[in-house]
Order: structure tokens, then C-alpha cells, then sequence
């Protein structure tokens, strides 16, 4: 049933963003007067299509992994005479930038919208409170302490630790002072904190950028009861089930599940005791968590369990919502955000500041839409409209075989005036191809080593 969940979350968010995608393209097209032949969503054999009154045929096709609009086009076909002004290659060259620009610029839109509407609905959220401080991190040696709200990062407010970890991570690979403003738990009085990085690096696939600072965020006391065992994990192998409560391990008390989740994390394939109280009675269990490694090498117990769901201190949640015409302001601030992260990371992945590790294939994307899915509608608008930017500035590179591609040629065009020779087209064809197997290759490597 998980399994199908995620199928379906994936089908329906590509499905989403590739339609609207190409229907950027398919618009503009036929306000440019060029003959739209065929609208599809997905590929190989369509199992669904019906036309309209100007002939355009959709389709909905069974690899549900991308789209296509087809248009009328002398490269590709004999074209009928009286249709020659239809034809995509012979409208003018802003004609076709546009054509070709509307479908990563649409994908962008609608995040905005998409950003819009969960301001409109209301994003639930705690308070960026720091529960702790790392010894010997950056964060401790600049006299930050625990108990604490962060309200502003370098100058920008933060309401969350969505919005601290977003302003963070635009800082990695650099070098300075990272500025914030914080003020005690139940205290108006704030002061400011300046911790000096150098080269800052994240293992993002391992901790986040607060993390990275050393910072862990306050939660509520959190109780050793197991709320949830993975199919397949070592917790259901050794016989854990949910609502089990942890007792000790190795014959010492265990105060909390993170005391808890420290000891698994301590003994990769090495078997602990457990005493749990299940059902009034106490049980014992043989636990030997399995071994995980991170990006930076170090191993780690993994069972596959998840604590019992408990609630925050009214004083800490928050719901972030706007008025319909104030949220607009927020939306675009936010997509903006999120563009200039994602071109951030791919200059700081080129540099090599950040590790190609993070790259991210289908088979993250799924695991992802269906855990986004599962979590409820803001979790999944978020993920969608975030998605959504990495689809439309990924196509936007100038890499042949993406729009970007076509566009760096329409551009040389209108600057000499007459299009880029075939030759050239064909040899940054290959080139481009090479560039995106490369990538697909790195990116599905990226998942199999996560699974």
C-alpha cells in the first residue's frame, strides 16, 4: 500500500508540473500563430487521446516521466504549402524565444502561486527556538546559548526554522560572519550574535545548515515509545512494535527517545539489549541496528522506527498566514528565495563547494512526493512548488537539448542575425546529451547509495 502511495504521489506531481510546463510552451505557440500538432503528457504509447477543433491532438501517454509539444516545423517534416506560415521555423526569431521560454517561466509562475496559496491557506510551523549548543561548534565559541529565538538571519526576519535553515544554507562555501538576532525564551530584550565561518561546509544529506552550526532546535520531552516500525527494518525484525516503551538499554535506564536514538546511533551491527513494557508486562529484546554511512564517512545505527507523535507548547506553534493581496508580496519573496538558492547551489556544486552527492533523482523525488503527500496539503504544496523552480531553472541552463539550449541559440541569432549552423547544433546536441546522461547517471547512483 506505501509502495502504491508513492507511485500515485509521483504520477500526479509530474503530471502537474509537466502540463503546466508544456502548457507554457503549447500558449504561446498559438498566440504566435504557429500549428500545435501534438500536446502530450508522458511518453511512449498513448493509452488516451481525443483532438480539438484546430487539429491539435493530446495525449495522455504510459511513461508518466515527461511531455512533449510537438508543432509544426520544416525540420522535422514536409509541410504542406498553404501551411508554411504556420510553421514554428519560420516565425521570427522573438517569436520563438518566447515560445520556447514559457515553459520554464510558467513552471516558475505557478510556484509563486502555488507559494501564494499556502500563505492565503495558513503554514503551521514552531518558533525557531534553540533548545542546545554543540561544544566546541562555531555557534558556542560565538557565546550563543540554548533557549533562545532566532528572529532574524543577516538582516531577514525568521519566523521558522524553515526560514533560518533557508538563510543558512545560502551562506555554505563562504567565509565571514553570519549575523543573527536573538533574544531569550519569554523575554522581550534581543541582542545580536556574530559567528565567524570559514569555508563553511555542510554535509547536507546528513545535517542541515543549523545543525551544521552547531545549533539543535528545542523540542518537547519526547518519550522512548516507538510510534511507527519500516517495513523490513530492524526494529520489526527484532519484534519491536508500535507502542512499545523502551525501559533501558543494556540494563541502563533510557530517560528519552533521544537517548534512545543515540545508543542505536552508537552501535552499527552490534546488538544491544532492550527491556521494553508492552501490554503491562516487560519484554526482552535483541536489537542490533543496521550500518549506515554518511557523506563524510562516518557510520551510524539505523533500526527504521519513529517516536510516538507528541504536542508543542502553545506559546511555540504558529500559524503564518496573510491577507489574499499581501500574500502575493510574501510569494514572490519567497519564489525568489528559493531561485536564487537553487542557482547558488548549482554555481556552488560547479565549484565544488558543494558535493554532487546532493543531486537527486526519480527515485528521491518519489520517495519524497509520497512522504510530502502523506504529511498532508502544505507539506505537499511545498514540495510541489519547490520542484517546480528546480524544473524551470534547470531547463533555462544553456545546455543543448534543454530549453536553455535552444535559447542561448535563438540569442546568437538575434545578435549575428542569421541561426547557428546544423553542424554546430548537432555537435552541441551530443555535447548536451553527454551532459544530461552524465547528470541522470550521478543522480540515479546518488539514489541507489541512499536506498
Amino acid at each position: 500500500m506505501e509502495l502504491l502511495h508513492t507511485i500515485l504521489a509521483t504520477i500526479v506531481t509530474l503530471g502537474i508540473l509537466v502540463t503546466i510546463h508544456e502548457w507554457g510552451h503549447f500558449y504561446v505557440a498559438r498566440r504566435c500563430g504557429v500549428k500545435v500538432l501534438r500536446f502530450s503528457v508522458g511518453f511512449g504509447k498513448a493509452f488516451y487521446t481525443w483532438k480539438d477543433r484546430q487539429g491539435t491532438e493530446y495525449a495522455i501517454a504510459s511513461i508518466p516521466l515527461g511531455g512533449y509539444v510537438k508543432m509544426l516545423d520544416e525540420r522535422e517534416g514536409d509541410v504542406p504549402e498553404d501551411q508554411l506560415t504556420q510553421a514554428f521555423n519560420r516565425k521570427p526569431v522573438i517569436q520563438r524565444i518566447a515560445i520556447v521560454a514559457a515553459g520554464p517561466l510558467v513552471n516558475l509562475i505557478f510556484a509563486v502561486f502555488a507559494y501564494w496559496f499556502m500563505f492565503v491557506y495558513g503554514v503551521s510551523t514552531v518558533a525557531p527556538v534553540v533548545g542546545s549548543v554543540k561544544v566546541g561548534s562555531v555557534a558556542e565559541q560565538a557565546g550563543l546559548q540554548g533557549n533562545v529565538e532566532i528572529l532574524s538571519v543577516d538582516g531577514f526576519s525568521t519566523l521558522s526554522w524553515d526560514e533560518v535553515n533557508l538563510r543558512l544554507a545560502s551562506r555554505i562555501g563562504e567565509s565571514g560572519e553570519i549575523s543573527l538576532v536573538v533574544k531569550p525564551v519569554n523575554s522581550t530584550l534581543s541582542h545580536n550574535v556574530q559567528i565567524l565561518v570559514s569555508n563553511w561546509h555542510v554535509a547536507v544529506e546528513s545535517e542541515s545548515p543549523v545543525t551544521a552550526l552547531g545549533l539543535e532546535p528545542w523540542r518537547p520531552s519526547v518519550p522512548a515509545e516507538i510510534g511507527q516500525v519500516v517495513d523490513g527494518g530492524r526494529a520489526l525484525q527484532a519484534g519491536l512494535l508500535a507502542g512499545d516503551i523502551v525501559k533501558s538499554i543494556n540494563g541502563q535506564p533510557v530517560d528519552d527517545w533521544y537517548g534512545f536514538v543515540q545508543v542505536v546511533k552508537d552501535n552499527p551491527e552490534r546488538s544491544i539489549e532492550l527491556t521494553v513494557f508492552r501490554e503491562e508486562i516487560l519484554r526482552d529484546i535483541t536489537l542490533i541496528p543496521a550500518r549506515k554511512v554518511n557523506d563524510q564517512g562516518r557510520e551510524y545505527g539505523y533500526i527504521g522506527a519513529a517516536a510516538q507523535p507528541v504536542s508543542w507548547p502553545d506559546n511555540l506553534r504558529r500559524t503564518i498566514a496573510y491577507g489574499f493581496f499581501e500574500a502575493f508580496g510574501r510569494a514572490v519573496d519567497k519564489a525568489g528565495q528559493m531561485m536564487l538558492l537553487t542557482l547558488d547551489s548549482i554555481w556552488k556544486m560547479i565549484e565544488g563547494v558543494i558535493s554532487v552527492k546532493n543531486l537527486s533523482g526519480p527515485i528521491t523525488i518519489a520517495k519524497v512526493a509520497g512522504a510530502s503527500a502523506e504529511s498532508g496539503l502544505e507539506s505537499y504544496i511545498s514540495f510541489l512548488a519547490y520542484l517546480s523552480i528546480s524544473l524551470g531553472i534547470l531547463n533555462l541552463l544553456p545546455i543543448p537539448v534543454l530549453d536553455g539550449g535552444h535559447l542561448l541559440y535563438y540569442a546568437v541569432e538575434l545578435v549575428t542575425g542569421k541561426p547557428v549552423s546544423e553542424n554546430i547544433q548537432l555537435l552541441g546536441l551530443k555535447i548536451g546529451m553527454a551532459m544530461l546522461l552524465s547528470l541522470m547517471f550521478v543522480a540515479l547512483f546518488n539514489d541507489f547509495m541512499r536506498l
